[in-house]
């Protein structure tokens, strides 16, 4: 956590500032605080692995008192809800290697379809959409100009995506924080899928941790019908962007679609309602999909009335008061590799001499229904002139090397993941 964190940080409870408390606790390298105790005028919270923990039950409590007492190894794992003796060895184990991936370490910390998901993230259909729609906004120049808020972000994958926006001039965004409720997924992202970024452990059925008016963009993928306080949350996100700042919610569950892990759904018509005084627009997924995957074409310039949605399993909501973001955006995919090129995970690999056959295989059955919609652009069988066993590099593959990444055989994977 770097100490510029705190100009915006707030306590969800009482909405007073943060100060570093000058105790035990604190393990900080410069402006970077490792570890330590944050005190705002109504109680503390701690800090650990640099991510500030701003939420109040016992786990929180445990883990800051560990630190307190000098067993950090203690605070973490209380948060990372690693209970169980022989797993909280492995994973320590695993971190003094120094031999930690993401995947080694997210078997340690969910095992269950959560897990898979996260595994294969990079590649879902929900992902490619909300990839290039970030990718598309971006090109507006404006909405990430200022700090952006990845809400609710799980272990960081947009994340990833929003930190490789760029402003026209080629300088960084102002920054991105990613936030999620669950400690276990912001520490795989800071360490992982989004090293370095700032994090922060919240909940959303809360008052948000941050100041007024801190972000210019506010991300909610994917999470926003798994909120009891839905109502809260909208006017908290409405709060953080202030008059002219942008709200996107890609892959919003419809209560009048079919949906896996449906959540508490509302129609479309009552989802655009929490926002009445910013006009939100609403726009088909299934039309948002068929154009990326058919002309990598995002079109702002189509969005539909609730009752055109019919029976839509999700949509997408951007609110926005400002029109210059609704148009058509061309979007390329992008053959940079900003981590370490990888085979998509949902490819098994059988080498033959010099080349690499492909087939692709489901982890799960559920899996493999819920995101069929993927075979849109994944072969079910390739073979690829190259030893894909071994660390890959792009002018190696050509002239294959477009068509791989086109169609998310080959990832840009971050580093060890």
């Amino acid at each position: 956590m770097h100490a510029t964190l705190l100009e915006i940080l707030r306590c969800p409870f009482c909405g007073t500032p943060f100060s570093l408390v000058e105790n035990e606790a604190l393990r900080a390298t410069g402006d970077e605080i490792d570890e330590g105790v944050l005190g705002c005028e109504c109680c503390a919270f701690p800090v650990v692995a640099g991510i500030p923990v701003l939420i109040a039950n016992d786990a929180t409590r445990d883990a800051m008192h560990a630190l307190e007492d000098g067993h950090r190894d203690d605070a973490l794992l209380a948060l990372l809800g690693v209970s169980d003796a022989h797993r909280r060895e492995r994973l320590l184990d695993l971190l003094r290697s120094g031999e930690a991936t993401y995947r080694r370490a997210l078997e340690l910390l969910c095992d269950d379809a959560e897990g898979t998901w996260c595994v294969h993230r990079f590649a879902d259909p929900t992902f490619v959409t909300a990839e290039a729609l970030i990718g598309a906004l971006g090109q507006a120049e404006w909405p990430f100009r200022g700090r952006v808020l990845d809400l609710c972000g799980g272990t960081g994958h947009l994340t990833r995506v929003l930190e490789a926006q760029r402003t026209p001039d080629g300088v960084s965004t102002a920054g991105t924080v990613l936030a999620d409720v669950g400690f276990w997924k912001i520490w795989l992202a800071s360490r992982f899928t989004s090293p370095g970024v700032a994090a922060v452990c919240c909940d959303g059925n809360n008052s948000l941790p941050f100041a007024r008016h801190s972000f210019s963009t506010v991300l909610l993928a994917d999470a926003f019908p798994y909120i009891w306080h839905k109502r809260m949350l909208a006017d908290e996100m409405v709060r953080l962007v202030g008059d002219n700042g942008l709200i996107v919610m890609p892959h919003l569950h419809s209560a009048l679609g079919e949906n896996y892990s449906a959540g508490d759904t509302l129609t479309p018509g009552a989802y655009q309602a929490l926002f009445p005084e910013r006009l939100p627009r609403l726009f088909s997924d299934e039309r948002l999909f068929e154009d990326v995957v058919e002309g990598r074409v995002v079109d702002l310039t189509r969005d539909v009335r609730p009752e055109q949605l019919g029976t839509e399993a999700s949509f997408t909501l951007i609110s926005s008061p400002r029109t210059d973001a609704f148009r058509r955006y061309q979007v390329p995919m992008s053959k940079d590799v900003r981590g370490a090129l990888a085979v998509n995970p949902l490819y098994a690999l059988e080498r033959h001499g010099n080349s690499t056959t492909l087939t692709l295989r489901f982890p799960t059955p559920e899996y493999e229904a819920e995101f069929a919609e993927c075979r849109r652009y994944l072969p079910e069988r390739i073979t690829v002139d190259a030893d894909l066993t071994a660390p890959i590099v792009a002018a190696a593959l050509e002239p294959a090397y477009a068509y791989l990444r086109d169609h998310r055989v080959l990832i840009d994977a971050p580093v060890g993941y």
